[in-house]
């Protein structure tokens, strides 16, 4: 097709994904057409949920949206009306429950101290033998912060399982800080705004794409000089090591395989989350879908979250963002603005970066701000 004829569309955007959904939703309001492509058979990326019998599953993981930023928080809502659902997960180790994140709660499970003059004076002798350390991995950084009791109990395990090595041969950096709360408050996130789509976060993801062209089953690989050149411009926000060939090399990640099971029983656990801090228990955390949306099925479902090591072909969930994964990456995001002048990069994977729901949301709409030369909080009411 020569450059001169004219296009299909304005936008062909590479994955129904949050950035992908996002992009295309004010693309559209802005008087473009867009097309979305996925390489799945669903749209809403990692964020789709499967009806269990009336129960929304998070096939992909527990997602819990969460911001201090109004205007995004207003845009989502204004799309599909939130539920009122607190974070509020438990740690299991060696049959124990405590409280996350680590709060009066949790130093009354651990220590028996009762006010935050104890826990604290606790908390200082845990840490004693390790104040003089310039930690130079995980383990001497939890040290460093929470002393041995928690650091062994919850931390050290988990960590080691999530990661797939010891905690001495991770970098500090993952853990640069542990927050620590001096109150009897088990909600997770410090957020202003903290909800779940009411039916799911399949409604957000169709609110986005209304009226939009979206063909699913399509690998952008296989015939990628056909696809961009019906649209003007590209938006990909798949795996930017993909996209250039793996030129400079492949990208690290940690996977997770999930396993799903329908139970006859209303309530499993009593709670959505409970992560498994042993060693010797291979799933990292049993998610219990039905409190999400405080159900009252006579039935449940629940899901083992088991770590993974990455492979190609295995989804892509935790980036390895260690000094030579990260050198790679900027190689790849030179190569993009020197030789991609159509083609907009975002999105978690292909801007090799681990995104909360909300910040996916505004990275697109950072990229469509610049794009378009407007505020797009501005309209947002």
């Amino acid at each position: 097709m020569n450059s001169s004829t004219p296009k299909a569309y304005d936008f062909l955007i590479v994955g129904a994904g949050l950035f992908g959904a996002t992009f295309a939703y004010w693309a559209t309001q802005f008087g473009k057409k867009c097309l979305v492509i996925d390489q799945r058979s669903h749209t809403g990326g990692n964020t789709f949920c499967e009806d269990y019998n009336g129960i929304q599953v998070h096939k992909y993981g527990a997602h819990i949206f969460h911001t201090n930023h109004e205007p995004i928080w207003k845009f989502v809502t204004g799309l599909t009306p939130f539920n009122r659902y607190t974070n509020s997960p438990l740690a299991n180790c060696d049959g124990k429950l405590y409280n996350l994140p680590f709060n009066m709660n949790t130093f009354y499970q651990l220590w028996g101290v009762i006010t935050p003059e104890q826990a604290k004076a606790k908390l200082k002798e845990q840490t004693a033998a390790y104040s003089h350390l310039e930690p130079a991995n995980l383990e001497e950084q939890a040290l460093k912060l929470v002393g041995t009791d928690i650091y062994n109990k919850l931390i050290k395990g988990y960590t080691e399982k999530q990661w797939g090595q010891s905690a001495k041969d991770l970098p500090a950096f993952i853990i640069k800080r542990l927050p620590l709360r001096f109150t009897y408050d088990n909600n997770y996130f410090s957020d202003k705004f903290q909800g779940i789509p009411i039916g799911g976060y399949n409604q957000l993801t169709a609110a986005l794409l209304k009226n939009i062209e979206v063909k699913l089953n399509v690998n952008f690989f296989e015939d990628q000089n056909s696809l961009r050149n019906i649209a003007q411009h590209t938006v990909y926000t798949g795996a930017i090591d993909d996209f250039f060939d793996h030129t400079f090399g492949t990208l690290e990640y940690r996977s997770l395989d999930f396993k799903h099971n329908v139970l006859d029983t209303d309530n499993y656990q009593g709670n959505a989350v409970v992560n498994y801090c042993d060693a010797h228990v291979a799933h990292t955390r049993i998610i219990e879908h039905k409190h999400f949306e405080f159900g009252t099925q006579a039935h449940t479902v629940i899901t083992h979250e088991y770590p993974a090591a990455w492979s190609k072909g295995a989804e892509r969930y935790y980036p390895v963002n260690n000094d030579s994964n990260n050198k790679i990456f900027k190689q790849y995001q030179q190569k993009a603005l020197a030789t991609e002048a159509n083609v907009i990069f975002g999105g978690r994977l292909a801007e090799y970066t681990y995104y909360d729901m909300h910040q996916v949301i505004g990275s697109a709409i950072h990229k469509l701000n610049l794009f378009f030369e407007k505020d797009i909080y501005q309209l947002i009411k």
